[in-house]
Order: structure tokens, then sequence, then C-alpha cells
């Protein structure tokens, strides 16, 4: 590698902070897929609970920045990341109107893949950055997916395996479940919890050095 371009992976320890409000190993996994590693994981507990008529858009864009919000209060203070850029998202399933949260018994995990086989449903993420000088910054992606039609014996069997525990949905997409998927249009990492094209785009236009992690990262596997 060159002096020049070693020096400008070098540089990198110089760039802003980022801390990612979410403690989902799935966000994280594909933040780091795009080379990028937050500095630090400020998950917050916020309210998810939907207001009647509220439509799915409104919903993860609410939800995002309420998650960015709580995590900027939990560094407030704290000298080290008091200049960090905050990175939230929130992710849920609709049918139509109807939205499909993260379901916590195995009948409600059921009951939406019964309502999701056979149809196609819409996959919504809000991604929110707030930047060090209090700005808001924000996306919602939208993902059509349709499922074949699955059997009983067959969701009785996804609902064994556990795969749909935390999942909106009740369901990931990067598992099992992609089996499901007879026709995607759209982002598929969306789905996954975290559009990286939107992402990335937003954190370059805020001075965030992304590309220039990835030579870190080359510098870090050949040396």
């Amino acid at each position: 590698m060159s002096r020049a371009v070693r020096a400008g992976a070098s540089s990198s320890v110089l760039r802003p902070k980022l801390v990612l409000a979410s403690g989902s190993p799935r966000r994280l996994a594909l933040l780091e897929q795009a080379g990028i590693t937050p500095d630090a994981l400020r998950p917050a507990s916020i309210d998810e609970s939907v207001t009647r008529g509220e439509v799915p858009r409104h919903i993860v864009k609410r939800l995002a920045r309420a998650k960015a919000e709580a995590a900027k209060k939990l560094i407030r203070g704290d000298k080290e990341f008091e200049k960090a850029h905050v990175l939230a998202a929130d992710t849920v399933v609709a049918v139509g109107r109807r939205v499909l949260g993260k379901p916590e018994l195995e009948q409600e995990a059921a009951d939406a893949l019964r309502l999701l086989r056979g149809r196609a449903h819409r996959v919504h993420t809000a991604v929110c950055l707030l930047t060090p000088d209090d700005r808001w910054r924000e996306r919602v992606v939208e993902t059509r997916v349709r499922f074949r039609n699955l059997s009983n014996q067959e969701i009785f069997n996804y609902i064994a395996s556990g795969e749909w525990k935390g999942k909106a949905g009740g369901y990931a997409i990067q598992g099992i479940a992609g089996s499901f998927v007879v026709k995607l249009i759209g982002s598929y990492t969306n789905v996954v919890g975290l559009p990286l094209t939107e992402v990335v785009g937003l954190l370059q236009s805020e001075g965030f050095p992304v590309s220039q992690l990835w030579l870190s990262k080359a510098e870090g596997e050949t040396g």
C-alpha cells in the first residue's frame, strides 16, 4: 500500500464518533458489512405502542426518532461522545394498513405467518441520523415482499425453530424464512432491519468518511 493510502487510512481515527441506538445484532452486523463499526451501542427502552389508525410510514419515523432522542440523552455529559452522530432505525411489517410488530408469543407469530403466506406485504424501515450539531436527517425505505403459500406444518416447524423471536412480522429473511420469499422488490437489507444504501448515503452526506474506513480494513487485513 502506498504512503498516501496509508496516511488516508490512518486519518480515519480522527473521524467523528458514531453511536448506534440499538442493541440489535442484525443491525450491528449490517453496519459492519458496510465497513462501519460503531464506537458505542446505546439501546434505549421506549414505548413502541402504535396509535390506532397510524400508518406504517409514520410509525417507523416516529419510533426511530424517539430511539435517537433516547440514545442522545444517554450520552449527554459524556465527553467522549458529546460530538457523536447518533444512528437509529425502526422496522415494521405491514399488510395493507395492518401493522405486524414483534410477536411475543408463539401463537402471535403463527398468526402473523398465516396472514403473510401466499400474499404480498411491505416492510418499512425509518433511518434517523442525529448529527453532532443536533440536526435531523431521516429516510423511510419500503420493500415489497411476497411469500409462497406455506403449509400449516411448515409454519408449526418454523415457530418451533425459535427464529421468529424478536423479529418484525415474526420472521427473519436472512434465515430459514428466506426460503419463503418468491418475490422481493426493493432493498433486501431493509427487510433484515437496516437499509445500507440509505444509511451510507446519510453518513457520507454529513462528512462521515465511510469509504475511508474501507482502506483501514484493507490495511488491517494485509498488515
